[in-house]
């Protein structure tokens, strides 16, 4: 314990000390478990200690004109000295691209700065724990705050006191920049571009460029490191997706009906706030004014039609595009993470919007682990960052933020490079470190993935339209299991998760399936003997037929403890129209069955199911990571809509008919989920 005790205080006195004195450092302590050991506490030391300089210097409002002409406005965040003047040395800097308006973060940077109080608060807020009450959803929300999630999306002056600038941008169409919202499109991403020249020129950088930030600024990030602008050096983006449309738009074809209107409603009325102080001193700008006449409610318009339109041929042309996998539209939210060449820290979660390519993202990336690192919490979008900060647990997302920035921006030595590369909350256990997930995990952590068979045997553990049951080996069950679209997954974990996250402060909907459950088909294993590891993706191979030309299909994968309660570890669904595979972008295990059947979920390769006939479909659920415990089952469960998360637009709502679907049962066409599994579970 004494020695432990020695080298952490030695490691923070390096971490703290060293870039204050320019004393040459000793080598950095090597980072142990999903802490980080005494680096990790150094890191944390480091960012918490009173920095280099004193003062943050804010320059509102700075015009950056881009290559068509376009003005956005950017903040730019300096370090200054006791006085409050900026220093005079050029920095490394943080760029952040924001649709939210920069005003945002301006607010919550500013209520995160009162001296003595901010601390304090975000200090409390890491020390909830409401986990095991009926409301650890709400704990999750405010324990995210304190840990680094609210610095992540405004500004952190720690780290600009430490020795960085800042600079928060406006996107084009958005908050106090001209130009038509383009959405992390072709236009936007060659803005992002030129921001990072920009920034890379100014007095006060020192040419070296990171990107930060939460979401869309998050996405906006892995689309600029793609672009390889030679400025850039880092990037840590939070929350990422990569595949907008099999991400949140339009997952397996059911339209993001919760999230997408109310984000939408969001962006375009913050875009009609005004810059009252241009105002105020007479310089008010009018082209912002014209082009928000243009164009003054983005996308709006499009989501009506997509709901409005009865038949395919009256679509708003824009829907169609979003939708058909050969647009240049539907390509430019198509990423490529196999492009980024800067080291990138992924945060993602297992509930996330995005998290069916946060994993991906990680794995794509052609660089040694280190220099790419993934950590994915047990999170939704709005949580991310809880379950850090004590002990046993990760650091901070603002802590590794820095320590990420002082490696790849400072050329500090301080470990973070040996950190995990990924970091794991696994459901139902703890945090695990390892050398990669899923395809890229070392053979000796890497799950194997076997069939596991629908049966309708009746498996006595559910309240649902089917009590059936997952065998092991194949079985001789011949049975037509019928289901019927539904209202009940509006108290789900999908619901949650298409809120946000707003929804899993209720505990009983968001961790609890049981009522979900009760229209659904359910599909449950014997309990696993021993602990049992689920790592890496899962695909549902379903033998379905529809009651009319098309059916929309949820399924999710539960752990199942033995008191009966029914936790969501992962999900996915799938319109039956849109079941047509892209083999160039999908996955198989050495079985031969799929692990990532990548649905092309384009209007252009729909086909419609024959009513009366089987219809195969091939549903790919998000990778996760969950450890069964002893006593514990694996479930399937079955679903014949997904309200709020997905609803189809309406052209395919009608195709439905809104009709029963069945599952069809039999031992010549068997259905079955493909699951990576670790352990002796006895099946």
């Amino acid at each position: 314990m004494k020695h432990a005790l020695r080298a952490t205080v030695a490691a923070v006195a390096t971490a703290v000390l060293v870039p204050l004195t320019g004393i040459p450092a000793a080598a950095a302590p090597t980072p142990t478990g999903p802490d980080g050991g005494a680096a990790g506490a150094a890191w944390t030391a480091q960012h918490d200690a009173g920095q280099q300089y004193p003062n943050v210097f804010i320059e509102w409002d700075v015009p950056i004109t881009m290559s068509d002409g376009t003005v956005l406005k950017g903040n730019v965040y300096r370090p200054a000295d006791a006085s409050g003047r900026p220093i005079g040395e050029p920095t490394p800097t943080v760029v952040n691209l924001t649709p939210y308006t920069k005003l945002v973060s301006n607010l919550g940077d500013h209520a995160a700065s009162i001296p003595g109080l901010s601390d304090a608060l975000l200090g409390f807020f890491r020390q909830i724990n409401l986990s095991g009450t009926p409301i650890s959803g709400l704990g999750d929300l405010i324990n995210a705050a304190g840990n680094g999630q609210i610095r992540n999306f405004t500004v952190d002056r720690q780290l600009i006191k430490s020795g960085y600038s800042q600079v928060v941008v406006d996107v084009r169409g958005t908050g106090f920049s001209q130009g038509e919202w383009d959405m992390l499109r072709d236009r936007e991403q060659q803005d992002t571009v030129e921001v990072i020249d920009w920034a890379s020129k100014q007095p006060w950088s020192n040419g070296r460029i990171g990107m930060n930030g939460i979401s869309y600024s998050g996405i906006n990030q892995v689309q600029a490191a793609e672009k390889r602008p030679p400025a850039l050096q880092a990037i840590f983006p939070i929350v990422p997706g990569s595949d907008l449309v099999d991400d949140v738009l339009a997952p397996g074809g059911g339209f993001g009906f919760n999230f997408i209107p109310l984000w939408l409603s969001a962006i375009n009325g913050l875009k009609w706030v005004p810059d009252l102080a241009s105002i105020a001193n007479g310089r008010f700008d009018e082209q912002w004014l014209r082009d928000r006449i243009n164009d003054p409610f983005t996308y709006l318009d499009v989501l009506i039609s997509a709901y409005t339109s009865q038949r395919m041929e009256d679509l708003d042309p824009r829907v169609v595009n979003m939708l058909d996998d050969t647009t240049p539209e539907r390509r430019a939210w198509l990423g490529n993470p196999s492009d980024i060449q800067v080291p990138t820290f992924v945060y993602g979660g297992w509930h996330d919007l995005f998290t069916y390519s946060e994993s991906k993202i990680y794995n794509e990336i052609p660089l040694p682990p280190g220099q790419k690192q993934l950590m994915m919490g047990n999170t939704y979008h709005i949580t991310s960052g809880a379950e850090t900060s004590r002990p046993g647990q990760p650091p901070r997302l603002d802590v590794l933020q820095r320590a990420w920035f002082d490696k790849w921006l400072k050329g500090i030595d301080n470990g973070i490079d040996a950190y995990g590369p990924v970091t794991l909350k696994q459901q139902g256990g703890g945090w695990i470190t390892q050398g990669g997930f899923g395809e890229s995990a070392p053979a000796e952590q890497r799950a194997e993935h076997r069939r596991m068979y629908l049966s309708s045997q009746i498996s006595g553990t559910a309240n649902s339209v089917h009590d059936g049951s997952l065998t092991g080996g194949p079985n001789g069950d011949t049975a037509r299991l019928t289901v019927s679209p539904g209202l009940t997954t509006i108290c789900s974990n999908d619901a949650a998760q298409a809120t946000a996250g707003f929804l899993s402060i209720i505990d009983g909907c968001a961790k609890d399936s049981r009522i979900a459950e009760t229209n659904a088909l359910t599909f449950t294993s014997a309990p696993v003997l021993e602990a049992t590891t689920i790592s890496g993706p899962i695909a549902l191979h379903l033998n379905t037929v529809q009651d009319s030309v098309d059916g929309y299909w949820t399924v999710t994968v539960n752990d199942v403890a033995p008191d009966g309660t029914s936790t969501v570890l992962t999900s996915g669904q799938l319109m039956a129209s849109l079941r047509q595979v892209d083999e160039s972008r999908s996955s198989r295990s050495a079985n031969g069955d799929y692990t990532d059947p990548r649905a092309y979920t384009s209007l252009s390769k729909r086909e419609l199911a024959v009513p009366g006939e089987v219809t195969t479909l091939d549903i790919a659920l998000s990778a996760t990571e969950a450890v069964l415990q002893p006593g514990h089952r694996l479930r399937v469960s079955v679903f014949a809509a997904n309200f709020p998360k997905g609803l189809p637009i309406l052209p395919m709502l009608i195709d439905t008919g809104l009709l029963p679907q069945h599952v069809q049962l039999d031992p010549n066409r068997p259905s079955f989920v493909n699951i990576p599994v670790r352990g002796n579970s006895g099946w």
